[in-house]
């Protein structure tokens, strides 16, 4: 896929994902539980609605960030990944079933999506990530989900949000363990002033080699769909400045202080 077919990614779209006064009685019911809660409510509804975010990566992470963000009615959800379906992935990646295998991530996602929830504009782009795509790809949306699983293009997603100024939650998972944290420009630590470069190729197993706990990478990536619903709202405490560490041996959760680096390449 060409640059230009990265830079439709963040194009305006008009005629979905309206305010919550436009919204239609089935909408209404859909997202009740929503409009009581204190924090969200129908404020928090018309701005969901009038979001757009991008989830880069629909695996393991972004499956169960994308299901929660469409179900929370954000107005435009755009899904980007260049991988298929094969069945390995069946048994931590949520939006897929055996059907799916052999097809496009994006296409089968975006069907799934859709089907849950067909008030969001899902937008499927079958885009792989590189430095001659990513300003584009990233541009134009209020947040940015990471669900990708390798180093290169975690690094590309914080330097291209960190430029175009906009929020994005970073999430890792690797056998028992996950992580995750939140990153605002110009307010909060960036993912390169915790990690500045990629380790060793040998220094860090792959999920394939190693493995993954699927349910690891659903609650770490439900928890970045909170981080998203949270900051699109104004709500709550988000994990800015701090990296939320799980080991399901033991569900003994640490969250670890971090600082900004003032040398850091992408926002020092």
């Amino acid at each position: 896929m060409m640059k230009s077919d990265a830079e439709s990614i963040s194009r305006p779209v008009h005629g979905r994902g309206g305010d919550i006064e436009s919204l239609s009685d089935a909408q209404v019911e859909r997202y009740s539980r929503y409009a009581v809660l204190e924090g969200v409510g129908a404020a928090g509804l018309e701005k969901l609605a009038r979001s757009r975010i991008l989830v880069a990566g629909i695996g393991g992470l972004g499956s169960p960030a994308a299901l929660y963000c469409c179900a929370a009615g954000i107005g435009t959800v755009a899904i980007v990944d260049c991988d298929i379906v094969s069945e390995s992935n069946l048994g931590r990646q949520v939006l897929y079933s055996s059907a799916d295998i052999g097809k496009p991530k994006t296409e089968a996602a975006a069907e799934r999506l859709r089907a849950l929830n067909p008030h969001v504009d899902v937008r499927a782009h079958q885009l792989c990530l590189t430095p001659d795509t990513i300003d584009a790809t990233v541009r134009g949306f209020d947040f940015v989900i990471d669900g990708t699983d390798s180093f290169d293009a975690k690094f590309l997603i914080n330097d291209a949000c960190v430029r175009a100024g906009v929020a994005f939650s970073h999430a890792g998972v690797l056998r028992y363990e996950g992580q995750t944290m939140t990153v605002v420009p110009g307010k909060s630590a960036c993912y390169r002033c915790v990690f500045p470069s990629a380790p060793a190729e040998s220094a860090v197993p792959t999920c394939s080699f190693a493995g993954i706990l699927g349910p690891v990478a659903g609650i770490v990536g439900s928890i970045q769909a909170a981080e998203c619903i949270k900051f699109l709202c104004g709500v709550g405490t988000l994990l800015t400045n701090r990296l939320f560490i799980l080991d399901a041996r033991t569900m003994e959760p640490r969250v670890a202080e971090v600082r900004r680096n003032p040398k850091c390449r992408a926002c020092g």
